[in-house]
């Protein structure tokens, strides 16, 4: 259950967002403080499932073959063996233009090794290698849960933005998805919420309401 200014912070970006002909996402940005960012070790960089989904389309690419491809189709966007692999080696715009269009890369854990050489100076940039995905893992199963899953990334800027929601979705649902995200930042970060200077949520044109 999200704490009850959360919700308010979300039913007033909510109300105060103009009205759009497209559904807008509803986005947090959250400023950090207090932590050198020249570090690796101190970026924010992790995956959060969100227990109300994210509210939108999520694209999954799985590398697999075999029984673990088969099964794969019913629920990925794509599925593509080591044949195709190679093909996204020889060609990098036809690389360049998946990782892009793609939100999250599945593999299972042998073809990891190929993938860092065919894909690795193309996918390791944009955060975007794979999970690896073990012998006894299930492929839907992990599927359907990155389908729920953002990504927390802020590199060097201390300042980072991500989904939380659509403006659909209730203000108590997209509040139990910031709040999940908050509980997870603090829990992670050196000096947990010291470390957050700032939190506020916002649908994609609308004006910002800060949350924390």
């Amino acid at each position: 259950m999200a704490d009850q200014e959360i919700e308010n912070a979300v039913s007033r970006a909510l109300e105060e967002a103009p009205d759009r002909n497209f559904r807008e996402t509803v986005d947090l940005a959250i400023n950090l403080r207090d932590l050198d960012l020249n570090d690796p070790s101190n970026r924010v960089d992790e995956g959060v499932v969100l227990p109300e989904g994210t509210g939108q389309e999520t694209k999954i690419v799985v590398f697999a073959e075999g029984e673990t491809a088969i099964r794969a189709e019913d629920v990925a966007d794509d599925v593509l063996d080591s044949d195709d692999l190679e093909d996204l080696g020889d060609d990098d715009d036809q690389a360049k233009d998946l990782a892009e269009e793609t939100d999250f890369f599945i593999a299972e854990a042998s073809m990891m090794q190929d993938i860092g050489r065919y894909l690795g100076t193309i996918l390791g940039p944009r955060g975007k290698m794979p999970e690896p995905l073990q012998p006894d893992d299930d492929v839907v199963e992990t599927v359907n849960r990155m389908k729920n899953t953002v990504q927390l990334r802020s590199g060097e800027r201390r300042t980072f933005h991500t989904r939380v929601g659509a403006e659909d979705m209730s203000a108590e649902e997209i509040a139990d998805n910031i709040d999940v995200i908050l509980r997870r930042l603090h829990a992670n970060l050196e000096k947990g919420p010291l470390n957050v200077d700032s939190v506020f949520v916002k649908t994609t044109m609308g004006p910002a309401v800060e949350v924390a």
